[in-house]
C-alpha cells in the first residue's frame, strides 16, 4: 500500500492524546462527612476488571478512528499502472467548446452549461498543487497560461458563446504548445464538445505519449435550415436598375422542411418575401428580384423563421451601388475615336485617357476596367503592372495596333497564359457564330436570328501561344477566334485579333461592338465580397485607405467600435481584424467621420450542420492516443489521473473512521459494568 500524501502521516502523533488521557486519570475524590452512619444502608461497588475493559475498548475505538481519519487525508492506494506518477505535479489542459452549436439544449440545459460543469469536475479530481489551462474556441491570449484550481473555475464561469469554430488538430496543437513549454511535467489533455462533423480532421498532431480524453456531450436532434450563400447576378450596380439576388438555402435535417418563410431587407426596407420547402439534406437555390436602389452602400439582410435553432436565422450582406464606373483608356498617343464614342454615349462611365508612357501605376487598382488600344510596343513596366492589376480582380481589354510589334506583345501576354498576336492573315472572312453561353452574351438577346448580320473581317492577327483555356466570344469561318477571354487570378483579360481600324474589319462600326463593350464593362466590377465569415482570420481587401495617427480607421456597429490593422500590400489595402470582432451584422469602415466601405459579417455556416461524430469516428481519428467518454457516463471517479491510479482506499478509511466513532458512542452509552450490593449494620 502507498500513500499519495504521506506527509499527513505525521498527524498520527495525535494518537498520544487519548493515551495520555486514559493513563493519567486526574479525578479527585471528595470526602463527605456524615453525622450519623445509620443512613448508609448499602454501597454500590463497581467491579474494577469490567471497568478497565470498557475504558480500553473506548481507547481503542478513539485511536482507530483517528488512525483511519489520518489515512483518509494521506490518500492510501494499492499501486496501479500509473503509480509512478502519483504525487507529482500535473499540467492539465481542458478545452471547452463554446461554439454556436453548444447552445443546443439537452436534458441538463444547454450543452455549454454542461461542458462547464464537466470542466470543473475534471479540475476537482486533481490535486490542489496541479495547474490547469482553460482553452476555448476564441484561442485568447489570457488562456495561454497555467491557473490554479480556483482561478480555473472562475475562468470557466466567464466563458460565453463564441463565433469561432476550430478543428480538432488546431485545438490539440494549441493545447500542446503551452504544455510543451513545461518539460518533464505530467500532461493531461481533455476536450469537451458535441463534436460536430465539421471538427473532424486527421488526428496526427497529438503527442503519441499523451492521451487525449474526448468527452462527448449529446444534444437532442433538431431540424435546421440556414442560408448557405448568396450572390448578385450583376457585377456592377447602377442606381435605379433591377437587381437579382441568388439565395442558396440548405436543409441540414433528415426530413423535409415545410414552408420556411424568408424575408429580404435592403437598408431596413422589405424588398421581397417568400416561402420555401426544402427536401431533407439538400440545397435549394432561388432568385429574389428587387430594384429602386440609390447610389451608395446597401445594407442587406435575409431573415429566416426556423425554430428552435435561431443563431443562423439571419444572413447579412452589403454591396455598393455606383453612380459612376471608372474606365481608363490607354493608347499609343492618339485617342481612339471608336472607344471615345462608345463610352461617351453613357454618362455612367467616367473615362480617363492616358498615353502608354504616362500611366500612373499606383492608381490602376481604382479602375474596374482598362482598355488598351493602338500601342505598337508594350513596355516591360506596363506589362508587369497590368498583369498584377488583372490578377487582383481588374478587367483588361486589349486591341492591338495596326503596326503591332509581335515580340513585345508576346512578352506582355504570354506570362498571363493568354495568346498573343502573331503573323497577319490577309484574307477576307467573317464572324460565323457568337458564344451565347458566355457571360458576355448570355441573356443579352431576346431572340437570336438564324442568319444574323455579323462582323466582316479583311485581315487579322493569328492568335497563338496560349497556355490557359480561352473563352471565344466570336469565331471566324476558319475556326479561329476574333475575340476571346481569359481568367487570371480574380480578373479577366479580353483580347481582340483585330485593331479598332476599318482597314482590318468593320467590328468598331458594327452594331454588336457597343453592346459587347458595354457588357464587358458592366461585368468588370470587382467589388468586395458580399459578406465575410467571423473567425476566419483572413485578411480583407478593401477600398484604398491610408491609416495614420490623425486619420484612424475603425469598424463601427452601433456602440461597438473595433480598430483593425491596416496594411498596404502590393498596391492593395488589407484589413487584419482583431479577435474582439465577435458579433454578426453590418459594420461601417470609417476613416475619421466618413464611411469608406460597409462590411457584412456572418457566422461560420458549418456550425449550422448539427451532425455529430460517433464514438467510433472519434476513436478512428485518434486510434493510438484517444480515449472517448460519453458525457452521461462521465464522473470524477473515471477520470484517469495519477491520483486515481490503482485501487483507491481513502473512501474506505473514512467509512472505517465513522464506524469506530460510532462504536465509541455505543460503548459509552450502552456498555454497563456490573455492581455488587454490600449490606452494613447501622
Amino acid at each position: 500500500m502507498h500513500f499519495l500524501y504521506p506527509a499527513f502521516l505525521f498527524a498520527l502523533l495525535t494518537l498520544a492524546i487519548p493515551v495520555v488521557v486514559h493513563l493519567f486519570n486526574f479525578r479527585r475524590y471528595k470526602k463527605v462527612y456524615f453525622s450519623n452512619v445509620q443512613f448508609l444502608k448499602e454501597v454500590q461497588e463497581q467491579q474494577a476488571s469490567r471497568r478497565n475493559i470498557k475504558e480500553r475498548l473506548i481507547l481503542a475505538a478513539r485511536m482507530l478512528a483517528l488512525v483511519f481519519l489520518v489515512f483518509a487525508f494521506a490518500r492510501p492506494f494499492i499501486p496501479g499502472k500509473d503509480a509512478a506518477d502519483a504525487g507529482k505535479q500535473q499540467l492539465v489542459s481542458i478545452f471547452v467548446d463554446n461554439s454556436y452549436s453548444m447552445q443546443t439544449l439537452n436534458r441538463e440545459g444547454s450543452l455549454l452549461d454542461e461542458a462547464k460543469q464537466k470542466a470543473k469536475q475534471i479540475a476537482s479530481a486533481y490535486s490542489v498543487n496541479d495547474r490547469f489551462q482553460l482553452l476555448s474556441q476564441d484561442f485568447e491570449g489570457q488562456h495561454q497560461r497555467l491557473l490554479n484550481r480556483d482561478e480555473f473555475n472562475d475562468a470557466v464561469d466567464a466563458l460565453r458563446i463564441s463565433a469561432q469554430s476550430r478543428r480538432l488538430s488546431q485545438v490539440i496543437t494549441r493545447q500542446q504548445s503551452l504544455l510543451d513549454m513545461q518539460p518533464g511535467a505530467l500532461k493531461r489533455l481533455y476536450i469537451i464538445s458535441d463534436f460536430q462533423k465539421n471538427m473532424a480532421d486527421v488526428g496526427d498532431t497529438a503527442n503519441k505519449d499523451v492521451t487525449v480524453n474526448f468527452i462527448q456531450l449529446k444534444a437532442n436532434e433538431l431540424p435546421n435550415v440556414a442560408v448557405d450563400s448568396v450572390w448578385l447576378l450583376n457585377a456592377t450596380h447602377r442606381p435605379g436598375e433591377s437587381e437579382k439576388l441568388i439565395v442558396r438555402l440548405r436543409n441540414y435535417a433528415g426530413k423535409t422542411a415545410e414552408k420556411i418563410p424568408l424575408k429580404l431587407l435592403i437598408n431596413g426596407e422589405q424588398k421581397s418575401l417568400g416561402s420555401f420547402t426544402i427536401a431533407a439534406n439538400t440545397y435549394q437555390t432561388d432568385t429574389l428580384a428587387f430594384s429602386g436602389l440609390q447610389a451608395g452602400w446597401q445594407r442587406g439582410e435575409l431573415q429566416l423563421q426556423d425554430n428552435p435553432i435561431t443563431f443562423d436565422n439571419s444572413f447579412y450582406f452589403s454591396f455598393n451601388v455606383s453612380s459612376k464606373l471608372k474606365v481608363l483608356l490607354v493608347d499609343g498617343g492618339t485617342p481612339n475615336k471608336y472607344l471615345n464614342a462608345v463610352f461617351g454615349a453613357d454618362t455612367f462611365f467616367a473615362v480617363t485617357r492616358t498615353q502608354d508612357g504616362n500611366v500612373d501605376y499606383a492608381s490602376l487598382g481604382t479602375y474596374p476596367l482598362i482598355v488598351m488600344s493602338d500601342i505598337d510596343n508594350v513596355s516591360t513596366g506596363l506589362a508587369q503592372q497590368l498583369k498584377a492589376y488583372v490578377s487582383k480582380g481588374g478587367t483588361l481589354m486589349v486591341f492591338p495596333s495596326i503596326e503591332t510589334e509581335i515580340v513585345s506583345y508576346q512578352a506582355f501576354l504570354q506570362p498571363m497564359g493568354a495568346a498573343y498576336p502573331g503573323k497577319t492573315i490577309n484574307e477576307a472572312t467573317k464572324v460565323t457564330n457568337l458564344n451565347l453561353q458566355s457571360e458576355v452574351f448570355k441573356n443579352i438577346f431576346e431572340s437570336f436570328p438564324q442568319n444574323p448580320d455579323l462582323p466582316q473581317v479583311k485581315k487579322y492577327y493569328a492568335l497563338s501561344g496560349a497556355t490557359k483555356p480561352a473563352e471565344s466570344l466570336m469565331n471566324l469561318q476558319a475556326g479561329q477566334s476574333l475575340w476571346e477571354g481569359y481568367s487570371l487570378g480574380k480578373g479577366r483579360l479580353y483580347l481582340s485579333a483585330v485593331p479598332l481600324h476599318e482597314d482590318f474589319s468593320n467590328l468598331p462600326l458594327h452594331a454588336l461592338f457597343v453592346p459587347t463593350v458595354f457588357r464587358i464593362a458592366l461585368l468588370s466590377g470587382h467589388d468586395q465580397p458580399l459578406s465575410y465569415t467571423l473567425g476566419s482570420n483572413q485578411a480583407i481587401e478593401t477600398v484604398p485607405l491610408q491609416a495614420t495617427e490623425k486619420q484612424q480607421v475603425k469598424l463601427v456597429k452601433g456602440s461597438e467600435s473595433v480598430i483593425p490593422d491596416v496594411r498596404q500590400q502590393e498596391g492593395s489595402t488589407m484589413l487584419y481584424l482583431p479577435g474582439q470582432l465577435s458579433q454578426t451584422g453590418i459594420y461601417e469602415l470609417k476613416k475619421q467621420d466618413s464611411t469608406a466601405a460597409v462590411l457584412a459579417f456572418n457566422d461560420n455556416h458549418s456550425e449550422s450542420d448539427l451532425r455529430y461524430l460517433s464514438k467510433g469516428d472519434l476513436a478512428n481519428l485518434f486510434p493510438q492516443n484517444g480515449a472517448v467518454t460519453d458525457g452521461e457516463n462521465f464522473n470524477v471517479n473515471n477520470i484517469n489521473t495519477a491520483e486515481n491510479s490503482g485501487l483507491q482506499l481513502w473512501k474506505l478509511c473514512i467509512i472505517l473512521a465513522l464506524i469506530f466513532l460510532a462504536a465509541e458512542i455505543l460503548l459509552i452509552r450502552f456498555y454497563k459494568t456490573g455492581t455488587g450490593i454490600v449490606q452494613q449494620a447501622g
